[in-house]
């Protein structure tokens, strides 16, 4: 197979193509701009391009598939002229299907908790050295890439992410992937710049319910009154089981599953964490494996990168970093770190980086979602804001919006950066929370400087 991806060095994408390469693929690919850590990933297998920018001459009559990716235009030349020639165009989760369409599939979807939840089941199966394909949102401790498809492999897990296939194929990506084992974790309003209203945002979660095979299996968080909903309507197509947070106790710091008798210590913490666990024990109910063999194997499992991710730790500090970016999971993240470190005072940083984050009539959407912090923050480069195309954003609107009297609002980061080395962390943590990377910091650099 003959395999040519257009917006190859996306995070998604240069796994795609790296996974492919292993499997046997002869694969070509180009991009206008690749960045680390995808050019250093796509050179070591041989598959970084020689030139960036496109051409039409990738594109030939020979080539089996052409893999879009979001980050192309729809005017894109290697686009129209692969249109021209009539050959096979698919976003990147079309082709995950096409790769696995015979395979047992189970997809984790909701707006918070997929990624790690998705990263719970796939440390299971490996640890229980079950062969499996996937696909996951974050590079995960004993896996080499975020993609893994083979011929023999007769499962593949996927993280089912809500948002658009491509630049021509608007389809949400978690309505490809026909599931007959499905997670739904909770739905909180997102990516409001392509699901402008509430409703249309929850709808995609309905049709994504509908496409799970017919006697398939429908898991979900039941606190969450819109997937109760979505779950009643397919009480007569499909088997539903509602979950909630697992048994625990909370021993200095140190979170114990209490089941059947048995206790577990885990080494990741947090309500929102132990209901994912819970969600991700009935998968592997599913998948035939006991209660007892999943929780021993949950032991060693130490989180998924960027979500709650121990960065630095002393007698009397720990530093946290976490993917965090929408209200539903600042809220999450910051009261899981008030529950587990009760005797320490918390300092917690967010970024508005998202095209939602910072729009003016979404913000309100944060009202006291860092109530739980003991010193609160809240950072956004304007500069973010123009290359969006948004308008501008004051200081003031961001403080009213999180309707808390005390919060600091920066639009510096090196006056951020100043700001955290001046504190004194003895019995205190910092929790970061930011899908980028405080305008170009080298976060666990400034960790480690903070606590040495």
């Amino acid at each position: 197979m003959r395999v040519h991806f257009i917006a190859v060095g996306g995070s998604a994408m240069h796994n795609l193509a790296i996974a492919l390469h292993q499997k046997g693929f002869k694969v070509s690919g180009s991009d206008d701009e690749i960045f680390e850590p995808s050019k250093s990933r796509l050179k070591k297998h041989g598959l970084l391009p020689l030139n960036e920018g496109w051409d039409t001459a990738n594109i030939t009559s020979d080539l089996d598939a052409i893999i879009l990716g979001m980050h192309a235009r729809k005017d894109n030349p290697e686009l129209l002229e692969a249109q021209r020639l009539g050959l096979n165009i698919y976003s990147y989760p079309e082709y995950l299907y096409e790769q696995t369409k015979d395979k047992k599939r189970v997809v984790i979807g909701g707006s918070h908790g997929k990624t790690t939840t998705t990263a719970m089941v796939m440390h299971v199966l490996m640890q229980l050295n079950m062969d499996f394909d996937y696909m996951v949102g974050a590079q995960l401790d004993g896996f080499d890439t975020m993609v893994k498809l083979s011929k023999e492999a007769p499962i593949a897990i996927f993280e089912g992410d809500e948002y658009l296939s491509s630049p021509i194929d608007l389809t949400p990506k978690f309505h490809w992937y026909k599931p007959h084992i499905a997670m739904l974790t909770g739905i909180a309003w997102d990516h409001m710049n392509v699901f402008p209203t509430w409703e249309n945002y929850i709808s995609q979660f309905s049709i994504f319910a509908d496409s799970i095979a017919k006697d398939g299996s429908l898991i979900y968080f039941d606190a969450d009154t819109e997937l109760v909903n979505i779950a009643e309507q397919q009480n007569n197509r499909l088997k539903t089981q509602a979950y909630d947070t697992i048994d625990h106790v909370n021993n200095n710091g140190q979170t114990i599953i209490q089941w059947n008798n048995e206790e577990y210590p885990m080494e990741v913490f947090g309500d929102h964490n132990l209901q994912n666990m819970n969600g991700a024990r009935l998968i592997c109910q599913e998948l035939s494996i006991s209660d007892d063999a999943f929780l021993k194997a949950m032991q060693s499992f130490k989180g998924a990168a960027k979500r709650l991710q121990l960065l630095q730790k002393n007698d009397h500090s720990n530093i946290y970093l976490d993917f965090a970016h929408s209200p539903s999971k600042l809220k999450a993240t910051t009261s899981a770190m008030k529950q587990q470190f009760k005797d320490r005072q918390l300092i917690a940083v967010m970024e508005l980086h998202t095209f939602s984050s910072l729009n003016q009539d979404f913000l309100p959407q944060y009202k006291s979602t860092m109530d739980e912090a003991d010193q609160a923050i809240v950072y956004f480069n304007p500069e973010v804001l123009k290359h969006k195309k948004l308008p501008e954003l004051s200081k003031e609107t961001v403080l009213k919006a999180f309707d808390r009297d005390d919060l600091l609002v920066m639009t510096d980061s090196s006056e951020l950066v100043q700001w955290l080395k001046e504190q004194d962390y003895t019995h205190k943590n910092l929790l970061i929370m930011t899908s980028g990377n405080l305008s170009g910091q080298d976060i666990k650099a400034l960790a480690k400087e903070l606590l040495s």
